[in-house]
């Protein structure tokens, strides 16, 4: 029942807390028993197919999609009621982007289903109607979260809770998907490089679950190669929707307070030094990967050149983003704002995910670091490997550093009464008059196009027009003083501001290089340029075995980190 209006609202939160509670539970069970029967088909277990988890997936989207539809109608019904938002979520540059990660999911879709269609002989139907059902829930899901990522629902709220968190963890399970099929293809490729660099004391065979039958038609190379190089969009997209769709979750129920939210769109204006440097390091990057994809493998020398390539040039971009942070933070130092303490669920669950990701490339970079300190030969390669891993330790600390605080820190708000610097000035017949902006009264034009002299500067001519005007001239005078004093503290506010804009405009930068920045070093892992896999020093120390565990456990974090940290940077560039 509904608590009645003006009881107590202390009495009424139990029902929901313990929807919230058993909701959270029900998600969570589903997300497990999906895991471990993923990974009963990665390991052959007896009994385990891949129809099996395919079927498993489709049966869950297929309950997203009828909960989906039943929201969409009930809200077309009610569209004429006001409903709470929160402003802070969905923002239009993540629909944005989300929009373009579902486009790509969606051609992967097609390749699925043309790749189906070529091995249909020895693939399972499931094979087939998953990619279906894949797609229309994509469009149907991009669609509910352009429509509705904003809504705090207040009606039906257990029934929502439940279908919003089933909704969180099947995008979960459909990322947990694609990070072990694409991890599958990496390891294949991983153990052919190791060899080239010499490393044939590493024997384990690896199986890539490939169909036993021929091809039907000639596109099958085109189908199999191209689904690997979509897979890091379409984890991308499972990742995102799922990190909207639990604040969504998170909204259920919550009160908020009514006041308008400025918007921040983004402008270009005043960070070109920090667009041109990201530029920089995003097209040398690309230029890196792409060597590094054609090098790697082909001999001992050019694979050795190929790590050595990667780790300077991924040197250089951590000292240089390492740089921008720290001077970020002592701007942050020099300045006395407030932070925005107030309950905000997107807000707290980009800070919460800033550093639980990280600790994905934490945890790769202290392994490297361990095998370079324990290995008994150590090529030359190996070495640049050490300041790469404290480069990364460091860089995202400093980083999350100074993302958390950026989005926690109020906005700065200007009054209107002193957008316009107002001088008094007097003429002779003691007429008042205003001068446009503090700009030309400090470059002396005001003074030229009227032909009236500022009080500011010249305080004591204005005393010697009013010099015989009596008691009325003296009164004027006082008035004026005063005026004087007013303007010169406006006009002392004004420095200041300009200080604080160059300020501005130095973060603004900053923030616009590291955008670039992490952008830039989300390409190579996403795409295939792991060193992790191919130095082959940490393998030797750990364990083939154990080691490809922690990096195929490790990777898709630190792979989402990037991203996250580019997004989160794009809204910080926004509000600066």
């Amino acid at each position: 029942m509904e608590k009645a209006a003006g009881s107590p609202s202390v009495g009424g939160s139990y029902p929901q807390k313990n929807a919230e509670i058993l909701s959270s539970q029900y998600g969570i069970n589903l997300f497990l028993a999906g895991l471990l029967l993923t990974f009963a088909w990665a390991v052959h277990a007896v009994g385990i197919s891949k129809s099996h988890l395919l079927s498993y997936l489709i049966t869950l989207m297929l309950i997203q999609l009828l909960w989906m539809l039943w929201y969409l109608c009930r809200s077309c019904t009610q569209r004429r009621l006001i409903r709470d938002k929160d402003t802070h979520a969905g923002a239009r540059w993540l629909k944005c982007g989300i929009t373009l990660f579902a486009v790509i999911t969606l051609i992967l879709d097609s390749f699925k289903i043309g790749y189906y269609i070529d091995f249909s002989n020895c693939l399972s139907p499931t094979e087939g109607i998953f990619p279906v059902t894949h797609a229309v829930h994509t469009i149907l899901q991009v669609y509910f979260l352009w429509s509705h990522a904003k809504d705090i629902i207040q009606s039906f709220k257990t029934l929502e809770r439940f279908g919003v968190i089933h909704s969180v963890f099947t995008n979960l399970l459909l990322w947990t998907n694609g990070v072990l099929t694409e991890s599958k293809h990496q390891l294949n490729e991983h153990k052919e490089r190791l060899i080239t660099l010499g490393f044939g004391n590493i024997t384990i065979v690896l199986d890539d679950h490939a169909p036993q039958c021929n091809c039907t038609t000639t596109l099958c190379s085109i189908f199999s190669q191209g689904i690997y190089y979509l897979y890091p969009f379409n984890i991308e997209y499972h990742i995102l929707a799922s990190t909207m769709l639990y604040v969504l979750w998170k909204n259920i129920g919550r009160k908020v307070e009514h006041h308008q939210q400025h918007k921040t769109p983004f402008k270009f204006h005043g960070i070109t030094v920090g667009m041109i440097c990201g530029l920089i390091v995003l097209t040398s990057t690309i230029a890196i990967v792409v060597v590094y994809l054609i090098q790697i493998g082909r001999s001992k020398i050019k694979s050795e050149l190929a790590l050595t390539m990667f780790y300077l040039h991924a040197i250089f971009v951590l000292a240089f983003m390492c740089t921008a942070g720290i001077v970020a933070l002592l701007i942050y130092r020099l300045e006395e704002r407030s932070l925005d303490n107030s309950k905000n669920p997107a807000r707290k669950l980009d800070a919460e995910l800033l550093v639980g990701t990280a600790a994905g490339s934490w945890l790769l970079s202290w392994g490297s670091i361990l095998a370079i300190i324990c290995a008994r030969a150590h090529p030359k390669y190996t070495w640049y490997n050490l300041p790469y891993s404290v480069l990364v330790i460091i860089e995202k600390y400093i980083q999350n550093l100074f993302i958390i605080e950026s989005i926690h820190r109020e906005q700065e708000k200007v009054n209107d009464d002193i957008k316009t610097l107002r001088i008094v000035t007097i003429s002779r017949g003691s007429t008042l008059s205003l001068t446009p902006s503090y700009k030309e009264i400090y470059n002396g034009r005001a003074a030229r196009d009227s032909g009236e002299v500022p009080c500011l500067f010249k305080g004591s001519i204005c005393a010697r027009e009013n010099g015989g005007g009596g008691g009325d001239a003296k009164e004027e005078m006082s008035q004026e003083n005063s005026s004087v004093m007013h303007s010169a503290s406006d006009f002392s506010f004004y420095s200041r501001n300009s200080v604080t804009n160059n300020k501005r405009r130095v973060l603004k930068n900053i923030a616009a290089f590291l955008f670039l920045c992490n952008l830039s070093l989300w390409i190579p892992p996403a795409f295939g340029c792991r060193p992790e896999y191919d130095n082959g020093l940490e393998e030797i120390v750990f364990g083939f075995e154990p080691w490809i565990i922690v990096v195929n456990l490790a990777m898709p974090f630190s792979i989402f980190y990037r991203m996250h940290s580019a997004a989160s940077l794009f809204e910080v560039n926004c509000k600066t």
